[in-house]
């Protein structure tokens, strides 16, 4: 127990300065009766995601585990990964596909470092990877014709403002899952640019549409979408960046693991399933497994109706409520699969930034606690709140069961803010003084 000094300001309510801002508040004593009804699976984690429903690791007994990603039995189950997201995806016939290392970060990068430079970059950031986006080609790749256009967030940059120079190469995330921010379509993507459209698309693929002919660079991962395992990146190019890789060689060092092409030609053998490196067989595996429910229940149309309706459950649940709402401000950008949410009550607008960290905490470790939602806390770069992961592999029986709980968890954050709260606006409530203001517990 941390007792807590007076507040120096009577407006607002705030921790002990000495806290870090990641502790989370004890909020079990501040909270009600537990609803009845729990979700029989609590992954709502944005990633790694909830496995898919009827998983089971008896599909390894048919892997080829202990064996080398080159022999037959491996390069088969890398062609079988490479077909299959071919065949769900309707990839044109002349886009390239290949299984990378680094998750989807690696993916993205290996682009970057191999694409950018021949001409003007403009990089797009509004969430975490955006920003890094932007580092990476202001800092690291030192692309002199390059601007960023930025966006705190919760909104956008103005997409618009690409449209200005068809031939410079844009890079952006499609789906900020940090955000809960997505572009909300491609129409500001002129299909007759010189310039290439790089998409970090790695939280929208197999959950929602994205206009793949529009694109020039494509990267996702599996443990998003298809509740796959990490470690491992999709690299999808256009005929016009396949182009640019035999026609256009950066002066800069390209490690061996970001490297598509050599002396201008183009690494085939890794779009047709050869590793840059040794990849996880067991991961390959797991991702086959996934595709293939994927394929069964009904392919991407099931897939994305899926995510629609886990997304549906949320936004009623927002739309019944007047005291929480999205990180996101405009609702034609409100992300379907990465749902952020923020209260907007007189607690949270009253707590300073590290009480409002450590309350979100509270919430996400007494949810938790309960073993009805794991690993819900927002971004650790954005703003306090709470995250769910909407995706296919969620079930919405999970997400409707997880809304009282929800409801039970923000009680609590607010039962302690009002027991933590200045005399000029504790609430005027009789028989409850079970709770000393004096004491705060933290843990």
């Amino acid at each position: 127990m941390i007792s807590k000094p007076p507040n120096p300001n009577p407006r607002a309510i705030d921790l002990p300065t000495d806290l870090h801002m990641d502790l989370p508040i004890d909020l079990r004593s501040f909270a009600g009766t537990p609803p009845r009804v729990r979700p029989q699976r609590p992954y709502f984690s944005c990633g790694p995601t909830a496995k898919h429903p009827g998983w089971s690791p008896d599909f390894l007994a048919r892997a080829p585990l202990g064996r080398n990603h080159r022999t037959p039995d491996g390069l088969a189950l890398m062609q079988t990964a490479l077909a299959l997201m071919r065949e769900l995806l309707a990839l044109p016939d002349d886009y390239r596909i290949a299984i990378v290392p680094g998750s989807n970060t690696g993916a993205f990068e290996m682009a970057m470092w191999g694409l950018l430079g021949s001409q003007g970059v403009d990089v797009l950031g509004w969430e975490a990877f955006g920003h890094r986006w932007v580092r990476d080609v202001l800092d690291e790749l030192q692309v002199g014709d390059s601007r960023a256009l930025l966006a705190d967030y919760g909104d956008l940059p103005n997409l618009n403002a690409v449209n200005d120079h068809q031939d410079r190469d844009v890079v952006f995330t499609w789906n900020g899952t940090t955000s809960g921010v997505r572009v909300p379509n491609a129409d500001w993507i002129h299909r007759d640019r010189s310039g290439l459209m790089l998409a970090d698309a790695t939280s929208a693929m197999f959950a929602f549409p994205v206009p793949i002919d529009k694109l020039d660079v494509i990267t996702f991962s599996w443990q998003k979408a298809l509740g796959g395992e990490a470690a491992h990146g999709i690299l999808i190019l256009s005929p016009k960046a396949i182009a640019r890789l035999e026609t256009y060689t950066p002066k800069r060092a390209i490690p061996k693991l970001f490297r598509l092409a050599e002396n201008g030609a183009v690494n085939d053998s890794l779009f047709d399933g050869l590793a840059l490196n040794t990849p996880s067989l067991m991961c390959v595996a797991d991702a086959v497994d996934a595709l293939r429910w994927a394929s069964a229940i009904g392919g991407l149309a099931e897939l994305f109706a899926r995510t629609g309706r886990n997304a549906k459950v949320v936004d009623d649940w927002v739309k019944g409520r007047e005291d929480v709402g999205y990180l996101a401000r405009d609702p034609a950008t409100i992300s379907p699969t990465a749902l952020c949410l923020m209260p907007q009550s007189a607690w949270y607008a009253e707590a300073n930034d590290a009480t409002r960290h450590a309350l979100m905490q509270g919430v996400v470790r007494l949810l938790a606690g309960e073993g009805v939602a794991y690993d819900i806390n927002s971004y650790r770069l954005a703003p306090p709140g709470l995250r769910l992961w909407g995706g296919p592999t969620v079930e919405t029986e999970d997400m409707q069961a997880l809304m009282p709980w929800l409801d039970w968890g923000l009680a609590a954050a607010e039962a302690f803010a009002d027991v933590n709260a200045p005399n000029d606006r504790k609430p005027d409530k009789k028989g409850d003084s079970k709770h000393d203001r004096k004491q705060v517990s933290v843990v």
